[in-house]
């Protein structure tokens, strides 16, 4: 095998543990100056299923200051046939030193894993993690220095969120519906239940709140289209024997 390598001595610093730790420095000095400080969340698995690699009952218990240089990427936003969808994703550059230092040390994971949000306090949104990738920036003086994490913003569904941060846990108390974050409870921890042992709910669990497109409306709605007392072969109330 023939080693490549530069002919000029001078500029041969891809071995140089100085070259790679002034890179490092300056990298993480250039965000500490114009990266905004966010919160990383740590995901928690609690019921990870091994056949559909997924955890419906995740946790997300501490949030770590962290400095980013991010960006918007994505489709933007479009209208489906259902509804307005907003596909933003971020994108998240973070020192592997820093994440290190500043994550790695409580948490004890070597990299921002998927599945763990970032909390941008600029526009007070979650982000949650899709992907990891180190080769951001290809080994320049021969060595990786940055976690880039692409991110979508994160869609809520029943996870529990107790970190400490109050936005951040307001996801959980305005959003969920899972009737146990509502079930009157005793001293000990029990949740109450009546004669028919159903779960005592406090007043604010109603789901039309959380929900207000209800298919009430949409029956309200419809009524005003379709007109069943009209005769016609395909009305309620109308077929006759042939």
């Amino acid at each position: 095998m023939t080693q490549i390598s530069s002919k000029n001595p001078f500029f041969n610093n891809f071995s140089s543990f100085q070259e790679q730790e002034l890179l490092e420095g300056l990298i993480i000095e250039a965000h500490s100056i114009f990266a905004p400080q966010m919160w990383y969340i740590p995901r928690v698995l609690e019921n990870f299923d091994v056949v559909y690699t997924a955890d419906d009952q995740s946790q997300y218990n501490d949030a770590i200051y962290i400095e980013n240089y991010d960006k918007f990427l994505g489709d933007g936003n479009f209208m489906s046939k259902f509804t307005l969808e907003i596909r933003n994703q971020m994108q998240f550059s973070v020192a592997m030193r820093t994440f290190h230092d500043e994550v790695g040390t409580v948490t004890k994971q070597p990299r921002p894993n998927e599945g763990d949000l970032i909390f941008f306090p600029q526009n007070m949104t979650c982000f949650i993690i899709k992907y990891t990738e180190k080769f951001e920036m290809f080994y320049p003086l021969g060595k990786l220095y940055v976690w880039q994490m692409t991110c979508e913003k994160f869609e809520y569904s029943n996870e529990i969120i107790n970190t400490g941060i109050e936005y951040i846990d307001s996801l959980q108390n305005d959003m969920s519906t899972n009737v146990f974050d509502y079930a009157i409870l005793c001293e000990d921890g029990t949740m109450l239940t009546d004669e028919n042992d159903e779960y005592i709910l406090m007043e604010e669990y109603n789901l039309d709140d959380i929900y207000p497109g209800s298919n009430q409306d949409f029956e309200k709605e419809a009524d005003g289209i379709i007109d069943f007392s009209v005769s016609d072969p395909f009305s309620e109330g109308n077929f006759t024997d042939v």
